[in-house]
């Protein structure tokens, strides 16, 4: 007893609800076999009935939410997986393909964007409407134990009063146990009364607002995959107009964009400045193998000048006894291109002239070290005065044009991508 008593129930309690459970099971017994009268409202049961309709409407409802949210789910994984196919296979020279990337990531959020707010504006509304009916389910139950305990007491009080005994100090007590019974019961019941035709009314708008968000997601959804499509598909449609004619655009390869003419010039003006005793132009940069080709001469001694006394004639030039002279000219290799030496020396041409390209693709500069070309530009390649400023790719040269018109390699020459050239000579 003192460890029920240490959790707040007695025996007394105990034994209390004990009998109430009895007294109430008794009268619906005696109810079932018509022996005893039951307390009807019509009005209330039809409450009860549309409580229980609302009810297995809203957790259907509620079943059904989840079960969308997961398919919404489940294509979203299928969707990104698709893109996610796309990008492998979109080779790097397609064009297009960082729009196909940054489409994809677009999908992406979209998709994360719409499940979210189906989850925020229809799932947990969902869940807090359907929040509430447990509670007034419970309350409904307790409704009808008190009034089968205001019916019990009811028949008992008019037991006592029909007796052919009568006992009036039972009577009383029975009567007010009938009045406290008949209390309980109608300040739950008057309750219900006010609260179940007013949840019943509320299914209305619930259903209204929840399927007007869901349309309403939807709709935003669908018309910004739309757009997402829409532009997929400009891209691809423009990769297959490239691919039909095989004139994909051509990107040149990236440089480490070192400021080639800063240092060049700046080592020019050092090499050619001229002295007050040479104010001939300097010869080409060291380093132009194509512009300095090794020569080698073997000499043999000069015949006597006619002037000097006691000297012999030469002979002529035919004669086998002319000394000989050998003149050895090996060609110069830059870059891994074998080009002749005479050609250096050709004063329509730059020097270290290696040889011609012509511009198939126009490109555009990007930086001051570099030629601004049109298709069709012809372009005389130079070497790079060192070599190991040379990008993988990338030529160094000036415009045909430009050189005609300027002879001056300072103001003309620049670097450009070689795959938007074609070698012509």
């Amino acid at each position: 007893m003192a460890e029920l008593g240490s959790k707040g129930v007695t025996a007394g309690k105990i034994a209390s609800n004990v009998q109430k459970k009895l007294t109430r099971a008794q009268e619906k017994v005696l109810q079932k076999l018509g022996k005893a009268d039951e307390t009807k409202d019509e009005q209330f049961e039809q409450c009860v009935q549309n409580f229980n309709k609302q009810l297995t409407e809203g957790t259907r409802l509620q079943k059904d939410l989840r079960t969308y949210l997961a398919s919404v789910k489940a294509m979203h994984e299928a969707s990104k997986k698709l893109t996610e196919c796309l990008q492998e296979v979109y080779e790097p020279d397609w064009p297009g393909r960082e729009e196909t990337n940054k489409i994809a990531e677009n999908n992406d959020l979209l998709w994360m964007d719409y499940h979210q707010k189906l989850v925020d504006q229809a799932l947990l509304t969902m869940d807090t409407y359907l929040g509430q009916f447990p509670d007034i389910k419970s309350r409904i139950a307790k409704r009808g134990r008190k009034l089968v305990d205001y019916d019990s007491a009811r028949h008992h009080y008019e037991s006592l009063q029909t007796a052919k005994k009568k006992d009036e100090t039972k009577i009383a007590k029975a009567e007010e146990e009938l009045i406290k019974a008949q209390k309980v019961f109608e300040e739950m019941n008057v309750d219900l009364q006010e609260e179940l035709p007013s949840l019943w009314n509320s299914r209305v708008g619930f259903y209204v607002n929840t399927f007007q968000s869901i349309a309403g997601l939807e709709e935003n959804f669908h018309k910004e995959m739309s757009k997402l499509n829409q532009n997929l598909n400009d891209v691809l449609v423009s990769l297959e107009k490239q691919h039909g004619s095989n004139t994909f655009t051509v990107k040149a390869q990236p440089r480490k964009k070192t400021k080639l003419f800063s240092r060049l010039r700046r080592k020019k003006s050092s090499d050619n400045a001229p002295t007050k005793d040479n104010k001939s132009p300097s010869p080409p940069p060291d380093g132009s193998p194509a512009g300095t080709p090794e020569i080698k001469v073997n000499h043999e001694p000069e015949p006597a000048s006619l002037d000097t006394p006691g000297a012999a004639i030469p002979k002529s030039p035919s004669q086998s006894s002319l000394p000989a002279v050998v003149v050895e000219t090996f060609p110069a290799t830059v870059n891994g291109t074998v080009e002749g030496s005479t050609s250096s020396k050709r004063s329509d041409l730059p020097p270290g002239f290696m040889f011609k390209v012509q511009a198939q693709h126009d490109y555009t500069a990007t930086d001051s070290d570099e030629l601004q070309l049109k298709a069709g530009d012809v372009v005389l390649v130079i070497p790079f005065e060192n070599p190991e400023e040379q990008d993988e790719g990338w030529l160094m040269g000036v415009k045909e044009s430009d050189w005609h018109q300027h002879k001056e390699l300072e103001k003309c020459r620049g670097v450009f991508p070689e795959n938007f050239t074609e070698k012509v000579q």
